[in-house]
């Protein structure tokens, strides 16, 4: 049956709004603000229609038997005693965000405007990352305009972040880490702790020269990062650069999260805070050498993909184009460049082939899993020793056993930690020995948009430091070097499509990945090489919700010896998406982006109209669902009465895809038409 909703007024129907597929959706009716009592209302709401008491109201809140609790329908008494209907799930749970909202605002009665509970779709979920979820709740009255609070790494910040289980360390002490160059954050955070011996917090200046033996030595006491600091506009005194957090769990600045959510950010007009978090990025690669996984000091010897000139130019694309935005280009290129050479370019990292890999020379177990993730792999070996699996985990760990085969596990699951795609079947155990796909596609990115920003903003040239000249033709010779190699070692021209290589064992994998479609982003496809994977990799890897992290024939069947991981099949998300999107436009391909784009946004668009709001950090686009049940659960799905953030990279690629997307398809997803109506079934 195709979904109802309607309001009443009195006994009489006034208006009914109509969602259903295939017909237009009526204007939103034209009435004048009705004044309710916030908690009441809110209370009596939950009480009708919460029926799993979940607090939020989907279409899982069952019926109950018998009674009209659950029934999606729900009479407003307004102030003045007036009543109005409401029906359908996700005007009901409309409702129930603005009401809780308000209570937050301290509000005790509310202009309930009716214009926002029979919100379409499209605008709601675009106007709530726009207002609410790129920002923390405020809870000034609404009639104070509100103000951006963002994430930080200052004394508010840390009020914060000390909440954090994360936080929690054996000596029942917070400890931040300071760059060892870094004095004036030094003693601003000793200060800081002065002031707040209820913290228990201690400032700790890391070694001039961070290893891996340091970083392990860590375990049991690690903590936040510091991030750039800069003088406050008013009152004196220094305040952290502001930055996104992905959300959830993920309470810090990541890698290559933040360039997906600058995207949303850029499209959102804050122009101010994606330069915030480039900043943040430039930060890193000075005083810690790299853009880090994210800002904690078990990170420390871990980078993720690295997408920072992509990020700095999207950022200055935006700025005024006056001498200060032009130095600090020069700033964030001068950063490229030294990230590109000490951390990609690394012996570590660079290998015989020419091409680059991911590495994260940490030893043993990465410490931020959740206890229990390394079980099944400590088993065996516990079992050969004679020992319980805890003693075997506990002398592992502390460095009294030496246990090679391990020791090279973790080394491929750090990396793959580095990659972002943690974890994949595509990698997992070998990820140390692949020169990837997705990696080497992101360096010859790097490599043309230097060559090209030196080329177009400073005359060719740019110093780089005593005796050293970056020239834009020889960053233009490294990227033709790199795209050769490519297509030597990863390029597959049977199968019609990108590959990683293995090169300890000297062979191609044929993982197919969403990461072989990387070259089309970066550029560096050919024509031909376009239309092959048109052919052949994009059908293996649409499904009707998006893009497939990968392809089931390549994930394997699922056993208890071989169960789900998040980045393969059937689950898609957001990075992945946008890539690909961007790729198919620069091959010319628009037709086919906007029907990827419909696909995802509806996906995003069906869930956010059945749950409440949610917005997830990935989806089974196989079955475009949220309900993800594999390794960590799905960050973005827990949350009372509204969402607070949505998930960073899946709200950017929401507004990412309104954007490519034609007037028409808009109205096609307020009216929440499946794509396979539109485009046929894949």
């Amino acid at each position: 049956m195709s979904p109802r909703y309607a309001v009443r007024f009195g006994g009489a129907v006034l208006t009914t709004l109509f969602i259903v597929p295939g017909t237009s959706a009526h204007a939103q009716p034209p009435w004048h603000p009705i004044r309710v009592i916030v908690g009441e209302t809110l209370d009596s709401l939950l009480e009708d229609e919460d029926t799993d008491g979940d607090k939020k109201i989907t279409i899982d809140d069952p019926h109950l038997p018998g009674s009209p609790r659950g029934d999606k329908r729900f009479w407003i008494v307004t102030s003045d005693k007036q009543r109005f209907e409401v029906s359908g799930t996700y005007f009901l749970s409309n409702l129930l965000q603005e009401l809780k909202l308000a209570q937050e605002n301290r509000l005790e009665t509310l202009e309930l405007l009716p214009g926002r509970i029979f919100e379409l779709p499209v605008n709601r979920i675009s106007r709530s990352i726009r207002e609410l979820y790129w920002d923390e709740p405020d809870p000034l009255p609404v009639a104070v305009e509100r103000k951006w609070i963002g994430q930080t790494i200052d004394e508010q910040g840390l009020a914060k972040i000390f909440i954090d289980e994360k936080s929690v360390t054996i000596d029942g002490f917070r400890y931040v880490y300071v760059p060892y160059s870094d004095t004036l954050a030094y003693g601003y955070f000793v200060e800081v702790a002065g002031r707040h011996q209820d913290w228990k917090m201690k400032v700790v200046r890391l070694p001039e020269k961070v290893t891996p033996g340091y970083v392990r030595s860590l375990d049991g006491r690690h903590g936040i990062l510091s991030l750039e600091m800069r003088p406050r506009a008013a009152g004196g005194g220094y305040e952290g650069a502001p930055f996104v957090v992905p959300g959830g769990r993920f309470n810090e600045m990541y890698g290559w999260d933040s360039y997906f959510i600058a995207l949303g950010l850029l499209r959102d007009g804050r122009i101010d805070l994606a330069k915030s978090m480039a900043d943040n990025f430039i930060y890193e690669i000075t005083r810690y050498g790299a853009i880090l996984n994210a800002n904690r000091s078990y990170y420390l010897t871990r980078s993720q993909p690295p997408f920072f000139t992509s990020m700095a130019l999207a950022v200055y694309d935006q700025l005024p184009k006056e001498s200060s935005s032009r130095e600090w280009l020069r700033r964030a290129i001068l950063a490229a460049v030294r990230e590109y050479k000490d951390v990609w370019m690394n012996p570590l990292r660079l290998t015989a082939t020419g091409l680059s890999r991911y590495y994260d020379a940490g030893i043993g177990p990465p410490p931020e899993v959740e206890p229990g993730r390394f079980d099944g792999v400590y088993a065996s070996y516990a079992a050969g020793l004679g020992k319980e699996l805890k003693t075997f985990e506990s002398e592992y760990r502390s460095g009294k056993l030496d246990v090679g085969e391990l020791d090279a596990y973790f080394s491929h699951d750090r990396s793959m930690r580095e990659s972002g795609h943690d974890a994949s079947y595509r990698l997992e155990g070998r990820c140390a020995d692949l020169v990837t796909v997705d990696l080497n596609s992101l360096l010859y990115k790097i490599e043309t948009d230097i060559a090209r920003t030196l080329e177009k903003e400073f005359s060719g040239t740019l110093v780089s430091g005593p005796g050293r000249v970056e020239e834009s033709a020889r960053w233009y010779k490294r990227a033709e070097k790199r795209k050769d190699l490519i297509n030597k070692y990863l390029w597959n021209r049977e199968r019609g499509m990108f590959f990683d290589y293995d090169f300890v064992h000297h062979r191609q994998s044929d993982y197919v990945s969403a990461t072989t479609m990387y070259p089309l982003w970066a550029g560096l496809a050919t024509g031909e090489q376009a239309e092959q994977m048109m052919k052949k990799a994009l059908p293996l890897l649409e499904m009707q919700g998006g893009i497939a992290a990968s392809t089931e024939q390549s994930r394997g069947r699922i056993t208890p010896e071989h169960p789900l991981r998040q980045w393969d099949f059937p689950f898609g998300w957001a990075p992945h998406q946008m890539l690909v999107w961007r790729g198919l436009l620069n091959a010319g391909k628009d037709s086919i982006a906007q029907r990827l784009v419909y696909r995802w946004l509806y996906t995003m668009a069906v869930n956010a109209v059945n749950y409440n709001g949610t917005i997830p950090e990935k989806f089974d686009i196989v079955n475009r669902t949220h309900q993800v049940f594999a390794e960590y659960g799905n960050v973005g799905t827990k949350f009372s009465y509204i969402t607070r953030e949505g998930f960073g990279w899946t709200n950017a690629s929401y507004e990412v895809g309104l954007g490519i997307l034609p007037e028409q398809f808009r109205d096609s997803l307020d009216r929440l038409i499946p794509p396979e109506w539109i485009f046929g079934s894949r």
